[in-house]
């Protein structure tokens, strides 16, 4: 007989895989560290932001207010990276965490993950993939 945690694992997994099409778990908490605020990749249709005339153009849309929060602080070989200027650098703190916005809200997600970055060690989060590499190992195995 089946137990309820295995029940409950199976559910679990189903639900991340099918409905929110996911191919990792998000685990651990918010560690408050400020890393996320201060060294920031921002995608916009799928690309991260590559020069300052195009985060301009962007700033510059009423659908994008989250844009008008933040600053360049440098260009590397991904694209630009941005420092949040809501992040309170002394208490390691958001200044207006009630209003944060979903990017926020949501960090770190799996896209940010699956692109090839990295979380800072200080991050409280971390990523585990749904389906363990000695599975897909197996279903491999037993193609051949």
């Amino acid at each position: 007989m089946i137990s309820l945690n295995k029940i409950k694992e199976k559910l679990k997994r189903f639900y991340h895989l099918r409905i929110l099409k996911k191919k990792y778990y998000r685990l651990g908490k918010c560690a408050q560290c400020g890393c996320c605020c201060e060294n920031i990749y921002v995608r916009h249709h799928g690309k991260v932001i590559q020069n300052e005339e195009e985060f301009e153009k962007i700033k510059k849309s009423d659908n994008y207010s989250f844009y008008k929060h933040i600053s360049i602080i440098k260009k590397d070989d991904f694209g630009l990276v941005f420092s949040c200027d809501k992040f309170d650098k002394e208490k390691r703190l958001c200044k207006d965490h009630k209003n944060r916005p979903s990017i926020c809200k949501n960090y770190p997600s799996e896209e940010i993950f699956s692109f090839g970055a990295q979380l800072q060690d200080k991050c409280g989060y971390r990523f585990e993939a749904i389906i363990p590499f000695c599975e897909v190992l197996e279903k491999i195995k037993k193609i051949k």
